[in-house]
């Protein structure tokens, strides 16, 4: 099966990277052996040489007594971008840092996923849209 190329171009990519707020909380624990935690749990994994950040719900890593000290809210922007477009996660961490908001960005095949404190997950997604909104008549 052939796959899909992504968007590279950064203005399109902006207008139309409309982003969903997924439902839930998440949080970023860290294990020595990732076969301690069921995989369909996991959202994501990062090998590092002092152990393995994975994210998963929150409620999974309770249910498992894994500690965590981050709450976060899982946004997706919603267009397929190349894992080579240049400029994109400047943009939406520049608008969300604009608003005093941190995020931690995972790059998949096909979206960008942002995590970004519980507490800011209207603010984030405000900022977000307007950002894309703001390209629509704007040149970058």
């Amino acid at each position: 099966m052939e796959k899909q190329t992504g968007e590279k171009a950064l203005k399109t990519l902006i207008q139309n990277m409309e982003p969903v707020l997924n439902e839930g909380e998440y949080v970023f624990v860290t294990v020595s052996d990732i076969e301690s935690i069921p995989r369909s749990m996991t959202i994501c994994e990062m090998k590092e040489k002092e152990g393995i950040t994975v994210v998963l719900r929150k409620q999974d890593a309770e249910d498992h007594d894994l500690s965590f000290d981050f709450i976060a809210s899982w946004i997706t922007l919603n267009i397929h971008s190349s894992l080579e477009a240049v400029g994109l996660t400047a943009a939406f961490s520049t608008a969300l840092g604009n608003q005093n908001i941190s995020c931690n960005v995972i790059a998949g095949y096909y979206h960008d996923h942002i995590f970004i404190d519980k507490k800011d997950e209207d603010k984030a997604m405000n900022a977000l849209i307007e950002l894309s909104k703001s390209n629509h008549s704007n040149s970058l």
